[in-house]
C-alpha cells in the first residue's frame, strides 16, 4: 500500500492475528472528524481499492478540506465490497455475461476472464404474481405457477450459478432482496483477505439504499454498471454533496414509520437532493429502530438522492444481535468501528459533521398520511384524503388530476360477484396489498397491521369479497412472528393471507382482477383505486385498471380495504357497521405504540432469524430439482422466447470507432416532466394489442403464456418491442395517453416500436426530448438498452435521475441537458424539427456541444458525461464493450 495516508494497524482480536485494518482516519486530524460518515466509508473503499489513482491526482489529503473539495468535482473511483441483484435485473446481467464470454472468445481472449471478481448475491423475488388470493393454499398455488411460467429463466440462472464463480443464487420463495440483505446478507464490517473494512454494496435495484439504514453504504446502479463492477471495474463518480437531515423530537403515538418516510420524501423532493448523499443525524435518530431507518433509506430513490445514510450506532449493533448474527463477529465489528472513529452517538452533537446543507424535521409534527394518486412524493394527510381525491377527479389530467366531468363524479356501476350484488364508484378500492421491502421489513408496522386486524375482526368488520387483498412478506421471519404472536389468523379472516415471498403488487405483479370488477370499471370509466404499502405508484405500474394508487402503512391498507373506498374521512365517518348495528370508527381499533412494542419485544427474537436463514438456500424443493447445464459457455436455444443472445456485441472489433456527429435525427418522442423508467420500459403485463404481443403470438404463444415484460428481460426481441409501451405514456405528439407516436416522414400514427423500425430501415438516427427528472424510478437497464435498440442516439432533457443517466452512458446513448434557464419551451422546440448534434473530436466531461436544427436555429446543450471514465466508455460504444476489449486484450 503506497499511500502514506493509509496506515495498516495491528490486529483488533489477538485470537485472529491476520485480521488487521486500514486506518484512514488519522484520528488526531480534526479535519477527518468533520467529514460526513458516509464520505468516510466512500473514501475508505476508494483508497483501499484504487490507491494509485487517488495518490496520482493528489486528492487524498485535499479531500479532508471538505468545505473546499465538495465544489471541485473530485473524481472518486468507488469499489464496493459486494453486489446484489434481483432476478428481473439479474437475468439480463447473466445473459450479458454469457454473451460477453462469446464475444471475448471471438476476439481471441479467454472467455473465463468474464467472471465476477467481487461477491455477488442474486435473490429471486420479482417473478411471483398474485394469481391466487383469499385461499389457504394461495401461497403454494402462486409458487407453483411461478415455476411453471419461469422454469426456463430459473434453469438459466442455475446455469449461471455453476458457470460463474462468486455468484450465489438465493432461490425463489426466500424473500425480497433488500429485506434478505438487511436481515442476513449484510456484514456491516467485512472480514476478508486478512483485513477488516466497512461493508459497502451496489445493487441492480434502486431500493438497494435500504441497507443504508444499517450503516452499510449502498445504492442502486444500472445492471450494465453492476456488471462492470462485478468484473472489477470501479464506479467513477464525482465526490457528492452531502445534505445533513437533522431529526429531532419524538413521533406522535399514532404515527408509523411509513408516515415519517412519506413526509421526508415530500420534503426532500422540495429541497432537491438528486445526485447527492443524504446523511441523517440528530437526537431524533436515536428514537428510530433499524427497521424504521431502513424504511426511510429504502425510499431514497423516491426523493432522488444517491444514498440515505444512517451511520452505525449501538442500536445498529443491537440489531445485528437480534437478527441472529454471530456475537463474536458483532463485537469485532463494534471494536473496529470504534478504532476508526466510525461508531456514531446521535445524542452527541460534537460528533456532527460538516454538511453541504442542513435541513431539519421535528418528528412530532408528522401526521398519518398517504401518497398519491400517481407519485410517491405527493403526500396527503389521511385527514385530507377524501377531499384531495375528490379534487383530483375534476382536475386537469396530470399528476394530481383525472379530468372527470363534474356530472360524472358520483357515477355508480352495479355488478355481480360470486352471486352477490355490489356497487363501484370513483374511489372504490379494488386492490389492497401489504407488500414490498419498504414496510414488510418493519415489525412495528406489520404487527400494528396484525393487531388492527384482530380488533377489526373482534368488532365484527369485514372486507368486501371482490377487493383483491394480499400479504407478501419480505422474508419468512415476518410470517414466523405474525403466526407466533397470534395475529396471522385475523389477517387471514380479512383476506390478507400470505400469497408469496416477493415484490408482487409493488412491481405490478398484481395478477388479474375479477372479470366483473374490470367490466364495471371499464363500463363506468371509473377511477378505481389500489392501496399498497409499497414505495412506487407511478401510472400504469400497479395494475392497468387502477388509475389511482396510494402508498400507505400496512394498518392503513387494511383500514381502506375495510372501508372499501378512499372517499372516507376516518375522523367523521365509520369504517363500517357491524352485525349489531354499531358504528366502528378507525380510532376504535387502531393499536397504540405501547401495544405494538410489547408484542414486538416478546415475539421478534434472534432464534427466528437463525431458523429461517440457515436453510434459505436449500428450502425450495422445486429449485433443488431443477436440472441445469454446467458448461462454461451457454448454449443458446433459438426457439426460446425468454433467453436470447443480445445483439449488443455484434460486429465488435478490438479497434475503437471514433464517435461521429449525429446528423439530421428525427425526434421519436417528446415528453414532459417525470417520465419514469416504468414509462420507458414497463415491467408488468404485456398488452394483447402491443408489438411484443404480436411477436410472441408469431412464436406460437397464447396470451395466457405472455407472462410479464419483467420476466422476459433476457430476450431483447421482446424488450425492444416493449420499449415505451406503457399504456399511460403521454407523448406530446399525440393528444391521448398511449404508446404511440408520429412517424414524421409519412405522417402516420404508429406504435413506438413500429415507427422506430421504419426510421431504422431508412437509416435515420433518433433522439428523445424530455423535461425534468427523466428516468425517475427503478434502476432498469432496459430503459437504456431498449432505446438503444430502437436507434435512439441521444436524449435531450432538462434533468435526469442519477441511475438512468448512468445507464444511458453505459449503453453509449448521449445524455444531453439543456443549459440552465433553457428548455424546449424557451427555445421554441416543437420536436418536429431534425437535429444535428455536433460531436467534437476532443471531448471533456460536461462540455457544451452545438445542436443545429433543419430550421436554421442553433443552440447549445451540456453533454452529461460527468467523468473521464464515462468518456472512455462512450469512446468504446458503452461500458460492456469497454470491458470486453479490456478482457480480450
Amino acid at each position: 500500500m503506497s499511500n502514506p495516508f493509509v496506515r495498516i494497524v495491528e490486529p483488533l482480536d489477538p485470537k485472529q492475528p491476520l485480521k488487521k485494518f486500514f486506518n484512514l482516519s488519522k484520528l488526531e486530524d480534526v479535519r477527518y472528524a468533520r467529514l460526513p460518515f458516509s464520505i468516510r466509508v466512500l473514501l475508505e473503499a476508494a483508497i483501499r481499492n484504487c490507491d494509485e489513482f487517488l495518490v496520482k491526482k493528489g486528492d487524498v489529503e485535499n479531500i479532508l478540506n471538505w468545505k473546499v473539495m465538495q465544489h471541485k468535482n473530485v473524481e472518486v473511483p468507488f469499489k464496493p465490497a459486494r453486489v446484489i441483484l434481483q432476478d428481473f435485473t439479474g437475468v439480463p446481467a447473466v445473459v450479458d455475461f454469457a454473451a460477453m464470454r462469446d464475444a471475448v472468445k471471438k476476439l481471441g481472449g479467454d472467455p473465463e476472464k468474464i467472471n465476477p471478481i467481487c461477491p455477488a448475491d442474486l435473490v429471486i423475488d420479482h417473478s411471483i404474481q398474485v394469481d391466487f388470493n383469499r385461499q389457504s393454499d394461495s401461497l403454494q398455488k402462486n409458487q407453483d405457477l411461478e415455476f411453471e411460467r419461469n422454469k426456463e429463466r430459473f434453469e438459466f440462472l442455475k446455469w449461471g450459478s455453476r458457470a460463474f464463480k462468486n455468484l450465489r443464487i438465493i432461490p425463489p420463495g426466500s424473500g425480497i432482496i433488500h429485506q434478505v440483505n438487511l436481515e442476513y446478507l449484510a456484514r456491516v464490517v467485512m472480514d476478508q483477505d486478512g483485513y477488516y473494512y466497512p461493508d459497502s454494496v451496489v445493487g441492480t435495484d434502486s431500493h438497494t439504499t435500504m441497507i443504508d439504514g444499517l450503516g452499510v453504504l449502498g445504492w442502486g446502479v444500472g445492471g450494465i454498471e453492476a456488471e462492470a463492477v462485478m468484473l472489477g471495474q470501479p464506479i467513477s463518480m464525482v465526490l457528492p454533496e452531502v445534505v445533513g437531515y437533522k431529526l429531532v423530537g419524538n413521533p406522535q403515538p399514532l404515527v408509523t414509520s411509513t408516515d415519517i418516510v412519506l413526509t421526508i420524501t415530500k420534503h426532500l423532493r422540495q429541497v432537491g437532493v438528486v445526485g447527492k448523499f443524504v446523511e441523517f443525524f440528530g437526537p431524533g435518530v436515536a428514537q428510530l429502530s433499524i427497521a424504521d431507518r431502513a424504511t426511510i433509506a429504502n425510499m431514497c430513490p423516491e426523493y432522488g438522492a444517491t444514498a440515505a445514510f444512517f451511520p452505525v450506532d449501538d442500536i445498529s449493533i443491537g440489531y445485528l444481535v437480534q437478527t441472529g448474527r454471530d456475537k463474536e463477529k458483532v463485537m469485532c465489528t463494534k471494536r473496529y468501528l470504534e478504532a476508526v472513529g466510525m461508531l456514531r452517538d446521535f445524542k452527541n452533537s460534537s460528533q456532527d459533521p460538516d454538511f453541504t446543507q442542513v435541513v431539519e424535521l421535528d418528528l412530532h409534527t408528522v401526521v398519518p398520511c398517504c401518497s398519491g394518486p400517481k407519485r410517491p412524493q405527493d403526500k396527503v394527510a389521511v385527514s385530507d384524503m377524501k377531499k384531495d381525491f375528490e379534487s383530483c377527479l375534476g382536475a386537469k389530467q396530470g399528476f394530481k388530476g383525472f379530468q372527470i366531468a363534474p356530472d360524472r363524479h358520483n357515477s355508480i356501476v352495479k355488478f355481480n360477484f360470486e352471486g352477490r350484488d355490489f356497487e363501484l364508484a370513483h374511489g372504490s378500492v379494488v386492490i389492497a396489498a401489504i407488500t414490498s421491502c419498504t414496510n414488510t421489513s418493519n415489525p412495528s408496522v406489520m404487527l400494528g397491521a396484525g393487531l388492527l386486524a384482530k380488533k377489526a375482526v373482534e368488532a365484527g368488520l369485514t372486507v368486501k369479497p371482490y377487493i383483491k387483498t394480499s400479504l407478501s412478506p419480505g422474508s419468512g421471519v415476518v410470517t414466523y412472528y405474525l403466526r407466533e404472536s397470534g395475529v396471522m389468523r385475523y389477517l387471514s379472516q380479512l383476506g390478507f393471507d400470505v400469497v408469496g415471498y416477493g415484490c408482487m403488487t409493488c412491481i405490478g405483479n398484481s395478477g388479474p382482477l375479477p372479470e366483473s370488477v374490470v367490466e364495471a370499471i371499464t363500463q363506468g370509466d371509473l377511477v378505481a383505486v389500489g392501496v399498497l404499502s409499497g414505495n412506487r405508484n407511478f401510472e400504469g405500474r400497479v395494475h392497468p385498471n387502477t388509475r389511482a394508487n396510494y402508498l400507505a402503512s400496512p394498518p392503513l391498507v387494511i383500514a381502506y380495504a375495510i372501508a372499501g373506498t378512499i372517499r372516507i374521512d376516518f375522523e367523521k365517518e365509520p369504517l363500517g357497521i357491524n352485525a349489531s348495528g354499531k358504528k366502528i370508527f378507525l380510532k376504535d381499533i387502531w393499536p397504540t405504540r405501547n401495544e405494538i412494542q410489547a408484542v414486538e419485544r416478546q415475539f421478534v427474537i434472534p432464534g427466528m432469524f437463525k431458523e429461517v436463514y440457515q436453510k434459505i438456500e436449500t428450502v425450495n424443493k422445486s429449485w433443488n430439482a431443477l436440472d441445469a447445464p454446467s458448461d462454461k459457455l451457454y448454449t443458446w436455444n433459438p426457439k426460446s422466447t425468454y433467453i436470447k443472445s443480445p445483439p449488443f456485441f455484434d460486429g465488435l472489433t478490438l479497434a475503437l470507432q471514433t464517435p461521429k456527429t449525429i446528423e439530421d435525427a428525427y425526434v421519436l418522442l417528446s415528453f414532459g416532466d417525470s417520465v419514469t423508467t416504468d414509462h420507458i420500459s414497463p415491467a408488468g403485463n404485456i398488452a394483447r394489442n402491443s408489438p411484443a404481443a404480436r411477436y410472441l403470438t408469431s412464436r406460437g404463444l397464447t396470451p395466457r403464456e405472455f407472462n410479464s415484460y419483467g420476466s422476459r428481460r433476457g430476450n431483447d426481441a421482446v424488450m425492444a418491442r416493449g420499449t415505451f409501451a406503457n399504456i399511460r405514456l403521454v407523448n406530446k405528439f399525440i393528444d391521448k395517453q398511449g404508446p404511440q407516436t408520429i412517424h414524421f416522414p409519412s405522417g402516420e400514427i404508429l406504435d413506438v416500436f413500429d415507427a422506430a423500425e421504419r426510421y431504422k430501415q431508412a437509416g435515420h438516427p433518433l433522439i428523445v426530448l424530455a423535461g425534468k427528472e427523466y428516468g425517475a424510478g427503478s434502476s432498469r437497464d432496459w430503459a437504456a438498452k431498449g432505446p438503444f435498440l430502437l436507434g435512439v442516439k441521444a436524449v435531450l432533457a432538462e434533468s435526469y435521475e442519477r441511475i438512468h443517466r448512468s445507464n444511458l452512458v453505459g449503453m453509449g446513448v448521449i445524455p444531453l441537458q439543456y443549459l440552465p434557464g433553457e428548455d424546449a419551451g424557451t427555445l421554441g422546440l416543437t420536436g418536429r424539427e431534425r437535429y444535428t448534434i455536433i460531436i467534437p473530436e476532443k471531448l471533456k466531461p460536461q462540455m457544451n456541444v452545438q445542436i443545429k436544427l433543419d430550421t436554421g436555429k442553433t443552440f447549445h446543450a451540456i453533454m452529461r458525461f460527468d467523468t473521464d471514465v464515462e468518456l472512455t466508455y462512450f469512446h468504446n460504444g458503452g461500458i460492456l464493450n469497454y470491458m470486453i476489449r479490456k478482457m480480450a486484450s
